[in-house]
């Protein structure tokens, strides 16, 4: 494969291979998180490809034991000292969320390790996922004070039942066969198969649908998800995650807890109550809000939430969580408000208020447009906004 990138280590390494490109997230030492270059490099090479009448198929894999671990939240700690430091790596990943499920080449991800939050985002929407039994998943950003973001409100408000709710409130991991029986990945694959995979498509340089899912259930193997997978725990999760409230939930999973055989809910459970009670609150209703949403509402929604949790706008439990999580490792947030009742209904309008259309996140209404609204291109990026 030809290499398009330079030879300092690139975060981002894109290959040529006839009709067919390989996008490699290269930065193992730190599991592959997403950086403002990161996401920079990942437009550029995709929208490059779109437009190429010679390319066909599009590979992405991760570098190391991690295909990606999301975003990087020592940027996210750092940038607190100065106003909106983040916006701009925000507006370009969730700009580019929505060309990535909307895509008009075949892409296929191989997902060989972590996958969580926004690195999940690289893996989900994609034509066709391919995991294995070294695959992790999981939507954690409630527990630290932060929301499903990265189009995860609109994936998981369509998820059956209220799994969707149950992921992004409690951050449960699922492995990869449990992704593929859920539905957020297409093809379960043994990991020592993974490489001979990637190169039966490179030879098959072509894009074609079928041909491609051919080649890779050459490889994939029957599910079979263990008997104490959550997946096996439907009606449950379903009878206590449709509750109205977070409140609600988390009594209805408690009462849940004490039935004979539900010793599984206590670990999740003490999760759920060291969570953000901000974070949780407004990951069940953007959760909520999003089953009603297009996917453009929800990438427009996420952008505000995620500018406004950053800015501290009711809580400034995000820097909290990260802190207590990343920086000093104690694991012991200080959560303000501290409690789920003290946290007001007015405060979550506030964070869920609408901007002004121009400030809003600028998603192309039209194929002919499909790559307008770049960050570049936005108010936020010209001398018309003042931070």
């Amino acid at each position: 494969m030809a290499q398009v990138a330079n030879s300092n280590e690139p975060v981002v390494i894109g290959e040529e291979a006839g009709n067919v490109r390989l996008i490699t997230l290269n930065r193992p030492r730190h599991l592959n998180v997403i950086s403002s270059e990161t996401v920079s490099l990942l437009a550029g090479y995709l929208e490059n490809w779109e437009k190429d009448d010679n390319v066909e198929l599009i590979l992405i894999k991760g570098e190391g034991r991690a295909f990606s671990a999301g975003g990087d939240l020592r940027v996210f700690y750092e940038g607190k000292k100065s106003k909106d430091s983040c916006l701009e790596v925000v507006y370009r990943m969730y700009w580019l969320c929505h060309h990535i499920h909307t895509y008009k080449k075949t892409q296929v991800s191989l997902v060989n390790g972590i996958a969580m939050g926004g690195g999940a985002a690289l893996m989900v929407p994609m034509k066709f996922s391919v995991v294995t039994e070294k695959t992790v998943f999981a939507t954690p950003e409630a527990a630290i004070g932060f929301h499903t973001d990265c189009s995860f409100s609109y994936i998981h408000s369509r998820l059956p039942g209220h799994l969707g709710e149950f992921l992004a409130l409690t951050g449960a991991r699922l492995n990869g066969q449990e992704l593929v029986a859920a539905g957020l990945a297409t093809h379960y694959v043994p990991s020592e198969k993974l490489p001979e995979l990637e190169k039966q498509l490179i030879s098959l340089n072509k894009g074609d649908k079928d041909a491609v899912k051919s080649v890779i259930e050459e490889f994939s193997s029957e599910v079979q998800i263990g008997a104490g997978s959550v997946l096996n725990k439907k009606s449950i999760i379903d009878e206590c995650f449709s509750k109205d409230s977070v409140e609600e939930i988390i009594q209805s999973f408690e009462a849940a807890s004490l039935k004979e055989g539900n010793g599984w809910i206590g670990p999740v459970l003490k999760g759920l109550k060291r969570s953000s009670p901000t974070g949780l609150k407004i990951t069940l209703r953007s959760v909520r809000e999003g089953r009603k949403q297009t996917l453009a509402e929800c990438l427009k929604r996420e952008f505000r939430l995620t500018i406004n949790i950053l800015r501290s706008c009711i809580s400034g439990d995000v820097y909290e969580g990260i802190r207590a999580l990343t920086i000093d490792k104690d694991n012991s947030p200080k959560w303000d408000p501290p409690s789920l009742e003290k946290v007001q209904d007015k405060d979550l309008d506030t964070v869920f208020q609408p901007y002004e259309a121009h400030l809003e996140l600028q998603i192309p209404e039209t194929e002919e447009c499909r790559w307008d609204g770049k960050y570049e291109k936005s108010v936020y990026a010209t001398s018309k906004f003042q931070k």
